[in-house]
């Protein structure tokens, strides 16, 4: 049984930082990641980080947070630095695995960047 679970949200003040750990169990995952929803707002992928360590950002990210993961673990991290109001959603982890071909969720984490 595959579970993520997620830590590490809270209440930040602009320009201040927040980790995000995702401990994920039950399976060996291709690729894990970050998505994001805003409130009105559609989920958007935020960061995803390949078994490899190859890494995908959303533009509005880049420069200012950072993807990485502990295989060993099976552990995935964003660190997010020059927080925004606009960061401000519920985060999501996410795992993939190729074989069965699927995606999985955490249960979310909220991030508000409010001063």
């Amino acid at each position: 049984q595959v579970q993520l679970v997620e830590s590490g949200g809270g209440l930040v003040q602009p320009g201040g930082s927040l980790r995000l750990s995702c401990a994920a169990s039950g399976s060996i995952f291709a690729a894990m990641g970050w998505y994001r929803q805003a409130p009105g707002k559609e989920r958007e992928l935020v960061a995803q980080i390949s078994r490899g360590g190859g890494t995908n950002y959303a533009d509005s990210v880049k420069g200012r947070f950072t993807i990485s993961r502990d295989n060993a673990v099976n552990t995935v991290y964003l660190q997010m630095n020059s927080l925004k109001p606009e960061d401000t959603a519920v985060y999501y982890c996410n795992a993939k695995t190729i074989v069965p071909m699927r995606n999985y969720w955490g249960q979310g984490t909220q991030v508000t960047v409010s001063s």
